[in-house]
């Protein structure tokens, strides 16, 4: 993952089946070993399969049609931008440069009785896409 050359970024099946494979693997390693501690996950959040998935899971979501804070919708961000954003993202994160945004929380109700989270993104106040520049 961290051998210097561009990354090759995986078809959307190749990279579940990786990123599902990975997750098998560090879940039979927690079950095995309860006191485990795995500290360096950060190589798995900017690699390419889990990235692509990511995006496919975004995506694919029904609020994909609504704008962020950002005011950017991700169903309207062509195939074809789709790997320039993608490692546009992947550098900020190896760079530690991204910083997402804060999310505000709150507990809606469910049909029944009990409470659900739901996270509101927020418009910090020196984002000027927020400030409409």
């Amino acid at each position: 993952m961290n051998t210097g050359e561009p990354p090759v970024w995986p078809e959307p099946y190749e990279a579940e089946r990786r990123v599902l494979r990975m997750q098998a693997k560090l879940h039979q390693w927690a079950a095995g070993d309860p006191a485990r501690r795995f500290d360096d996950l950060f190589n798995l959040v900017a690699d390419p399969a889990f990235l692509v998935t990511a995006w496919e899971r975004v995506w694919g979501n029904q609020g994909a049609r609504t704008a962020g804070v950002d005011r950017v919708k991700p169903r309207f961000i062509r195939a074809e931008e789709m790997i320039p954003f993608l490692t546009g993202l992947r550098e900020q994160l190896k760079t530690r440069a991204f910083r997402p945004l804060p999310v505000r929380q709150v507990m809606i109700p469910k049909g029944n009785g009990k409470l659900r989270a739901l996270g509101i993104p927020t418009e910090p106040a020196n984002c000027p896409v927020a400030q409409g520049s």
